[in-house]
């Protein structure tokens, strides 16, 4: 018997990266949560890629953990102040920590013009800065 080869769709992936981004919010490892599963850090890699679906089992245990409902875990945005429930984060946007960090920070900055020159400036950066290929 052949096993197939599955490649995660876009379900699997979506489930992934709201994980992985509950995760950096929560200020946790892979192994941390992994402990807390009872799982590897590996499977727990493999949950935010997509490559392994999180079974039906595991969802109310990893919302449990975050304090989240269920749903959170489906949503495209992320609460970025657990408790408190004031700011949202597109999933995407949470690729890791300094990110997460850059994020909240700014959103604690309430001075407009603040807010504005800090853009232009990290815009300016970037756009000085050699893009590197992503893997």
């Amino acid at each position: 018997m052949r096993k197939k080869n599955r490649r995660p769709n876009s379900a699997d992936i979506g489930l992934g990266e709201c994980i992985r981004a509950h995760r950096l919010i929560a200020g946790m490892s892979q192994s941390d949560l992994a402990g807390r599963l009872g799982v590897s850090f590996q499977q727990v890699q493999k949950y935010e890629k997509g490559t392994n679906r999180v079974g039906a089992g595991r969802l109310p245990q990893i919302a449990e953990i975050f304090d989240i409902p269920i749903g959170a875990l489906f949503e495209v945005n992320a609460n970025t102040s657990p408790g408190e429930r004031k700011g949202t984060a597109p999933v995407k946007l949470l690729p890791d920590r300094s990110t997460l960090k850059l994020l909240v920070a700014f959103g604690g900055i309430a001075h407009p013009e603040i807010r504005h020159c800090l853009i232009d400036l990290v815009d300016t950066i970037a756009r000085a800065t050699p893009k590197r290929p992503r893997k």
